[in-house]
Formats: structure tokens, C-alpha cells, sequence
């Protein structure tokens, strides 16, 4: 989220800090914010903040990472000391409209978007976001104002068509919203939401043919959407496909487990084609969520009457009974259920009960439930409809399929809130370089150990503090791991004093240097390691990544100023050092092959895509199980145009783990129209 939001906002005018020690400080406190290293970036800032209590820069820098650690009032509290400091910066009143939205203070966060529209009219997140919050205030009114806006400063924004779409549903206006639909999707037929927000309109429409095709093709590129498959599920239900609808809320379900709609409406399916057994394990899920929910309760006591459960059919009937003593239908279930075992009394007594409301509603007593009588299949009042709202607790209609209500059912944005919203749809973006590190993020799906024999044999040393390892997943420290590396780093200064010739000391105090994002520290370590022993190339191969590193910040930095060399990106001349590094770590270790992986993401990153492949192609000769290579070779293929190479390469990397491939795959086969 930091690169999304850091590098899209204004940036500000460089402050000549008075100390070379803050302006150093504040540079490493950015660095750590940009690779996402929030708890050490904060642990930066305060630093400069101590130093320099009048400057507004540490402050918003800081309430940036406190907004990605969820430290929602912090990030508020931070903005309002830089703006107390500097009212004119636009991207503080975007932080704190965030963190205001997050705390659900709209009216501040809809302040703060005119405040810095009065100095960025023309930004689109700012029109976005204010128009956001307009619709979570049901102003529908200014959100129609706000999207005229919009669409004059961006006649192309896809997002503007769907959330003006989305405004004339909440109207009923399901015509015009139809109108933007087809708009969004006409510019741009890649966009998943813009397909299932026009099934929507085709499923109040009744066109359920319709509103399942263009569910396909939203769940063809979003596959990880369970509510596009609980919407499908819906519209095969009305076309009478149950066993297509059960496997639209299997899949559902399989996404979020937790779904109440999934596992209710499922129940009712299994039960319509006698998986009794099941249908019972549904309801018994949606009573875990929702104890008191009477007809799912209802549900599962005839499910338990037709395996044979009869007292457990009772007690489910008798607790519904409690909550609603004139719903007939209990009394009959009940008394049928305890005729199966014998309690003549008890089915006595409900059978009275059931005389008693025939005689009043004969002479006109209004204490009954009205539509309801002694048959238990002729009791639903179901006014023609087969669905029931999720907040319908007629128990007359616990036989019908639920739908989510209307505030529910109009889609939710708030992801769209953060950052650059041209990024929101799926980021297409190789896998990572790899990293000698220690620490590595966990991966439910991936979980082998990235080996090499002299890394290895660097562990057995005992120079290093921890076990290094190779990884592409790095982690960002922890408040603990921080003060342990600062601690590291003047445990080490005191070893190289006494020992100043050993690389692997300097090479280790570089780590630390690294982890900590002191990237200029580190690279004078790396060197002098290399200067001390040229054949160690683990030295070569982290000054490539930290180099690499540095000047991806610093593209990504000019790219928001524009104020780049010669107006334009970085050019190879740029990388002519990390290129070199990783050709001398291939020359002094031909095996190693995460030097060719990380050369082929530089070139591919540099639009050289056919030297690129190359490194891939032996990248893979060397592990045939590379997942990364074959994940970022697809798509370095489809860059060049050869999309089939592309999603052949893809769905091998997703067979070895890397799930976000099924997306991009479906993203690049063609919709069809």
C-alpha cells in the first residue's frame, strides 16, 4: 500500500535539513516506508522528529505507516501535527481522509477531500475517494456532482461509470444504471466488477440467463470473488439449476468459509435433493454465526425429523416455538415429531393448538399468524417469490433462498479508497528479486527452501547471528528485530576494529545495515568485502540487490516529481553496476541460479525482454521447479505479444504454488463477447 499512496501523492519541497545526520535519517526512514517496513520506518521518524519537532514531513511520513499498521487514530493524530505545521500539502489531507474513513468519520474525511481539491482539482483519487464517502453518506445528490466532475477531468475512468451506476441503483433507477454499466465495460471489458455490477441490474431485472453470463465473465477474471459466485448461484436457482447453484456456493464457500448466505441457502439445496446429512452440517454452521437465526433453526429440526433424529427435531422445533408461539407450522412438526416417539400427551397438546387457531381464524381471532395452518408444506406465504431478504424473519418463509439485503447488496469500495485507484485492478508485476536475508515470510502454499552449497557452508561459519537464507519473501522487522540489528551492527563495528580484514564480517555487518534499510551503510560494507576477498560472491550479489534497490526508489521518487533526467525513467546506463555484480557472481558461481533469475527481472524491468528470457530459460535448465522463472517468463512472454508461451509458462507457475497466476491467466485469455 506504501509504494500505491507514497509515490502518487504531491510530493513536497526538499527541505535543507540543517544536520546531515536527519537529512540521512529521514532518507533511510523514507527507504523503509517504500519497501514496506513500517515498524522501523516509525522507529526513523521519531528519530527526526525528536531532532526536529518543527517539521511536518516526519510527522506525515510517519502517520503513512501507522494507516498500513491499522493504527487508524494515529495516523489522524500525526496528520494533524503536519498540517499544524504545513496547511498547503495535499497528500496530508488524503492520509487523514483515509484514516478517517477507516474510523468511520466521513464528514472529516469528505472536509479533508475539499481541502485538497482546492489545491489539486484535478486529481482524480481526490474525486474518487470525496465520491465514495458521499455514497457511505447516502448524499446521492453531491456523489452526482462529485462524478460529473470526475468525468469531465477523466471522460474515460471506468470507476466513475461503475460508482455512477452504483448511485442509480440505490435510486432504483435500474435503466440509467444499466446505461453506465455497459459504459464501463465498453471501455474497458477487463474489468470484473463492471460485469458483475451489470448482472446485478439483469438479476432485479429477472434476466437470470443473462445476468449468469456476465457473472462467468466476472468470475473468469476475478476468480477469488465469492460473492460473484453466490450471485451465480442465484441466477441458476431461478433457472431451476440447483446442482449447478450448489457448486456455484461450494465454490463460494471454499473462498469464504465464514459466508452465511453460502451455507444457508446451500442447506436448503441439499435439503431440496435429499443430502439431509449435509443440508444438517450447513444450518449447524449458520447457528455457529447466528444462534438466534429461528429459521434456520426450523430448517435443521425437519432435516433432523427425516433422518430419524425426532428429539432433536423437537428441541429445535420447541426453541422456535419459544421465540414464536403462534407459528403453527412448529406445531405441527412437533406433534408429528413426537407421535415418532411415543409422547401422545405431548402431540395432544399441539394438536389442540392447532384446533384452537382453526376455530379463531373460523370466527375471526387475530392471534394466529395469517396464511399459516396445520400443512407443512402450506404454510409459507411466499407471495409469489422464492427469495426472502437476509433481514426477513417472517418464519412463514424459511423455505425460500436468501438474497442479501439492499445495503448489501450495492457493492462495497473500500479498497478503492487507497492510493492510485488506476492500480486497483490486478497489479501484473514480476515476482521479486531474491535476497540473502533472514528472515522470510510465511507461505501456506510454498514452502521449500531455496539452497546453495556455499550458503550453506556460510551458515556452518557461525559468523552470522541467525541462519541466512535465500528468499524473495522478505519480511519486515519487528519492533524486537529492530533493536536486535541495531544492537548487531555496533557488536559487529567492534569485531571488524579488532579483525578488519575478514569479508565475512563486513558482508554480516552489511546484512544488518540492509535489514535495517541504511542502504549507503551497506553498500560501503559490501564493497569493502568485496575489496577484501574479490571470489566472494554473496557480497557481489547483495550489492546488485541493494543498488537495485536504490534506484528503484529513486525512479519511483523522480516518476512523481517529474522531474526526471532528461525527462525520462532511468536508463540501462543506470544499471550498467548491478548488471556487472550479477555478471560476476555468475562467472564466480555458474549454479547459482537466483544471479540469472535477478538478471532476468533487471532486464525485463529494463524492456530488454529477449536477454531477459534467456536468463529465465536457464534459470530453469538449473531447477526445473523454479516457480518464479516460470511465473515471470510468462510474463515476459506476454510482453513480447506470445501470450501462449506466456500461459503455458503461468499455469506451471501456478501448479508449483504461485496461485495469483489463475488471475492473470484469465485476465489475458479473451473475454468473450
Amino acid at each position: 500500500m506504501a509504494k500505491r499512496i507514497l509515490f502518487a501523492l504531491l510530493l513536497f519541497p526538499s527541505f535543507i535539513f540543517a544536520q546531515i545526520n536527519t537529512d540521512r535519517v529521514m532518507t533511510i526512514a523514507r527507504n523503509a516506508l517504500y519497501f514496506e517496513d513500517y515498524v522501523l520506518s516509525i522507529q526513523y521518524f521519531n528519530q527526526v522528529i525528536n531532532a526536529k519537532p518543527y517539521l511536518y514531513e516526519p510527522y506525515f511520513y510517519r502517520g503513512l505507516a501507522k494507516i498500513n499498521l491499522d493504527d487508524f487514530q494515529g495516523s489522524e493524530d500525526d496528520c494533524d501535527k503536519a498540517l499544524e505545521r504545513n496547511p498547503f500539502v495535499v497528500g496530508v489531507y488524503q492520509i487523514r481522509g483515509l484514516a478517517r474513513i477507516r474510523q468511520n468519520k466521513y464528514e472529516g474525511a469528505i472536509e479533508d477531500y475539499k481541502m485538497a481539491l482546492k489545491y489539486a482539482p484535478e486529481n482524480i483519487t481526490l474525486w474518487n475517494n470525496l465520491t465514495l464517502c458521499h455514497l457511505q453518506k447516502k448524499d446521492y445528490e453531491a456523489a452526482q456532482e462529485d462524478l460529473e466532475n470526475l468525468l469531465r477531468i477523466a471522460p474515460r475512468y471506468t470507476r466513475a461509470y461503475l460508482m455512477r451506476g452504483e448511485v442509480h441503483m440505490r435510486q432504483q433507477d435500474t435503466i440509467s444504471a444499466l446505461k453506465d454499466f455497459n459504459v464501463a465495460i465498453e471501455l474497458d471489458k477487463y474489468d470484473p466488477d463492471a460485469w458483475s455490477a451489470r448482472a446485478m441490474v439483469k438479476l432485479q431485472q429477472t434476466e437470470y440467463a443473462d445476468a449468469e453470463s456476465d457473472l462467468n465473465q466476472a468470475i473468469r477474471l476475478s476468480v477469488r470473488n465469492a460473492g460473484n459466485y453466490i450471485n451465480r448461484a442465484l441466477a441458476r436457482f431461478h433457472q431451476n439449476n440447483l446442482r449447478g447453484a450448489m457448486s456455484d456456493y461450494d465454490l463460494a464457500l471454499d473462498i469464504d468459509p465464514n459466508n452465511f448466505i453460502g451455507h444457508y441457502n446451500r442447506g436448503l439445496l441439499r435439503a431440496q435433493v435429499g443430502d439431509d446429512n449435509r443440508a444438517i452440517e450447513d444450518f449447524d454452521f449458520v447457528l455457529d454465526i447466528e444462534p438466534d437465526n429461528m429459521m434456520a433453526t426450523f430448517n435443521r429440526g425437519m432435516l433432523k425429523a427425516q433422518i430419524g433424529d425426532y428429539r432433536g427435531a423437537i428441541q429445535d422445533y420447541t426453541t422456535v416455538i419459544d421465540v414464536h408461539p403462534n407459528f403453527l407450522a412448529g406445531y405441527y412438526h412437533r406433534g408429528e415429531a413426537r407421535k415418532k416417539i411415543g409422547d401422545r400427551k405431548g402431540a395432544d397438546e399441539d394438536d389442540q393448538k392447532l384446533l384452537k387457531a382453526q376455530l379463531d381464524k373460523q370466527f375471526g381471532s387475530t392471534n394466529s399468524q395469517p396464511n399459516a395452518n396445520n400443512s407443512s408444506d402450506k404454510d409459507v406465504a411466499d407471495n409469489g417469490e422464492s427469495t426472502r431478504k437476509k433481514s426477513d424473519k417472517n418464519m412463514n418463509n424459511y423455505r425460500k433462498i436468501v438474497v442479501a439485503d439492499d445495503s448489501e447488496q450495492v457493492r462495497q469500495y473500500k479498497s478503492d479508497y487507497r492510493g492510485r485507484v488506476q492500480d486497483r485492478n490486478v497489479n501484473i508485476k514480476l515476482e521479486p528479486m531474491f535476497a540473502i536475508n533472514y528472515y522470510e515470510k510465511e507461505n501456506a502454499v510454498r514452502n521449500g527452501v531455496n539452497y546453495h552449497i556455499f550458503i550453506d557452508e556460510l551458515n556452518q561459519s557461525k559468523v552470522y547471528p541467525k541462519r541466512i537464507q535465500i528468499t524473495n519473501r522478505e519480511a519486515p522487522l519487528t519492533e524486537e528485530q529492530v533493536r536486535f540489528h541495531f544492537a548487531l551492527i555496533d557488536s559487529h563495528t567492534s569485531a571488524i576494529i579488532t579483525d578488519d580484514k575478514n569479508a565475512s564480517k563486513r558482508f554480516a555487518r552489511a546484512l544488518d545495515f540492509y535489514l535495517v534499510q541504511d542502504f549507503a551503510s551497506s553498500m560501503e560494507d559490501l564493497t569493502k568485502a568485496i575489496l577484501l576477498n574479490d571470489n566472494f560472491f554473496p557480497a557481489y550479489f547483495m550489492r546488485a540487490l541493494v543498488r537495485g534497490k536504490q534506484l528503484e526508489y529513486q525512479r519511483a521518487e523522480e516518476t512523481s516529481t517529474k522531474s526526471n533526467k532528461a525527462g525520462g525513467e532511468l536508463t540501462t546506463l543506470d544499471y550498467d553496476g548491478v548488471i556487472a555484480d550479477l555478471n560476476k557472481v555468475i562467472t564466480l558461481a555458474p549454479d547459482f541460479v537466483y544471479a540469472y533469475y535477478n538478471r532476468a527481472n533487471l532486464l525485463s524491468m529494463l524492456k530488454d525482454y529477449r536477454a531477459a528470457l534467456i536468463d529465465y530459460d536457464k534459470a530453469i535448465e538449473l531447477d526445473p521447479n523454479f516457480a518464479d522463472a516460470y511465473f515471470n517468463r510468462g510474463l515476459t512472454n506476454i510482453f513480447l505479444g506470445n501470450n501462449r508461451k506466456g500461459i503455458s509458462d503461468l499455469s506451471k507457475a501456478g501448479e508449483l504454488g504461485i496461485v495469483s497466476a489463475y488471475n492473470i491467466i484469465k485476465r489475458f485469455t479473451e473475454v468473450q463477447e
